[in-house]
């Protein structure tokens, strides 16, 4: 959504052109966006002298444009949105957002991010709505107060500045120029500090600091004795402060419990001002030790205004023996947790008898995590078959929803495990005559390779156990901001893959 150029034009009859542009700005990096999407229906903006002149036409404007003109005032040509086609150098520029208020014609060209030939629907053009916000709100600064020409002159002459804060590179950010006015002419009073280029303007209003952290979970489970399994924690911390003053500086602590899993492979915003060395070193690829950086991860930085990736960061096993599931499980006990687990472990056995097939699930949830689901499924899909004709089963605990088209099972689990932390699920499923048409395939679940998918979200909990502490939080800005932390984990590739399967299959294999 961007503007590739804004106009205000004064209409004012007797004059040569009919008109006088009274202000324009154009965006020569949306420009070059335009000439790339619009590709051969690419039209360029042009300069101000033919654009109100071919404008005015439009509109029927010009005091010599009386007469009547099929292309422009026939009944199939009835405008009722405010959105032309002006024609320039023959030919035409669209679409223009224009409307005439009080003597003043509003006007501006949205960026169109796909080819102009055919013309797309209108509601499919974001630039268009974000055009009319942009345009209405200068009307508005410009209106309010207004008595005097020389007033006008004078909102006129600061127009520039505000849409350099307002508008900057062409994409609406604030419609209210008159907030941004008063934050400009508050800076100047009281001399804050200089405003950084890269920052577009400043927060006025209540201060509050928002920080949550995001882990997703991807896991490759075989129930192998010669395949080790494989799970991997990808988290990314997202802020969002809302400061006043042109260079707040805020330090954001990431902290983990005694038992918690160092963090890898640290990548930072670069509003961060300044870093210890060891967190950036801590690399999953080298070999982890009992002296690695475990933390506090302290975070000194300058926020933008907009909500921002303030780092990623990864954790991963780092056991390579083949371990059976209950060893597993005894290991990281003994160590306490010394390395994040999947959290739950599964198994899955698939046998194929003539047209039917008998299937056999088992889930544990980890002891160490958190039983509170906002949802849990899991998804067990049958590619290279016909439809579900048939299915008998016994579940445990949850639901079973049986989608026959997709041939599909989804195992609705809910929002917590039982007590015992396990579940099961066994049935038969009978399948109809394969239609290539409309059934799933799949290249790498032939025969007996097969997958269940686990899809989960857990509120106010990671893996890693890493937390942001409210108190840890400093900000060095006016007032007493309110300080909110969240957490969440998701799953994300979380595969538990047929334990009878004829040959294993890797994470990488799914990526080809």
């Amino acid at each position: 959504m961007a503007q590739r150029a804004v106009w205000l034009i004064s209409h004012e009859s007797g004059t040569p052109l009919g008109g006088i542009v009274k202000f324009s700005r154009r965006y020569p990096t949306v420009e070059k966006r335009a000439k790339v999407f619009n590709g051969a229906s690419y039209v360029p903006v042009p300069e101000d002298g033919p654009f109100l002149k071919a404008l005015l036409f439009e509109l029927r404007l010009l005091d010599d444009e009386k007469d009547f003109l099929e292309s422009r005032d026939s009944c199939s040509h009835i405008n009722k949105t405010s959105i032309y086609g002006v024609p320039v150098g023959g030919e035409e520029l669209w679409p223009v957002v224009a409307f005439l208020k009080n003597g003043m014609i509003y006007a501006c060209v949205p960026l169109v991010e796909q080819t102009l030939s055919p013309r797309p629907p209108l509601i499919s053009i974001s630039g268009i709505s974000q055009g009319f916000e942009l345009l209405f709100g200068v009307q508005d600064f410009l209106s309010s107060g207004q008595k005097t020409d020389s007033e006008l002159n004078t909102k006129l002459s600061q127009l520039s500045d505000l849409l350099l804060q307002t508008c900057p590179f062409g994409t609406l950010l604030d419609a209210n120029l008159q907030n941004s006015l008063d934050s400009i002419n508050s800076a100047s009073v009281t001399h804050l500090q200089k405003q950084p280029a890269w920052k577009t303007g400043t927060y006025k209003g209540k201060p509050q600091v928002s920080i949550s952290i995001t882990e997703k979970v991807n896991s490759m489970q075989y129930d192998k004795q010669e395949i080790a399994d494989t799970w991997q924690v990808v988290g990314v911390v997202t802020c969002k402060c809302d400061l006043e003053g042109s260079m707040p500086n805020v330090t954001i602590s990431l902290s983990l419990p005694t038992n918690g899993s160092p963090l890898q492979d640290i990548l930072v915003h670069p509003c961060v001002t300044s870093l210890d060395s060891a967190i950036l070193t801590s690399s999953s690829i080298d070999a982890m030790d009992d002296s690695a950086f475990s933390g506090p991860y302290k975070f000194p930085l300058t926020p933008p205004l907009e909500s921002f990736n303030l780092c990623y960061y990864t954790s991963q096993n780092l056991e390579e023996e083949n371990l059976d599931k209950q060893e597993e499980e005894e290991e990281c006990i003994t160590h306490l947790c010394k390395v994040p687990v999947p959290p739950i472990l599964g198994f899955y056995q698939v046998k194929e008898e003539e047209v039917q097939l008998k299937i056999t699930v088992n889930l544990k949830l980890h002891e160490s995590v958190k039983n509170s689901f906002e949802f849990c499924e899991a998804h067990i899909p049958f590619y290279n078959r016909g439809p579900i004709t048939h299915v008998e089963y016994k579940a445990s605990f949850g639901q079973l929803e049986v989608f026959r088209e997709k041939s599909l099972l989804v195992w609705i689990i809910g929002q917590k495990f039982p007590k015992s932390m396990e579940i099961s699920l066994s049935g038969t499923i009978t399948f109809g005559a394969k239609n290539h048409e409309k059934q799933p395939f799949d290249q790498i679940c032939i025969g007996g390779t097969a997958y269940l998918k686990l899809h989960f979200r857990i509120l106010d909990y990671t893996l890693t156990g890493c937390y942001v502490d409210q108190h840890s939080v400093q900000v060095f800005a006016s007032g007493k901001p309110k300080i909110s932390t969240y957490r969440k984990l998701i799953s994300s590739d979380y595969y538990i893959w047929n334990s009878k399967a004829p040959a294993p299959v890797t994470y990488g294999s799914l990526l080809l």
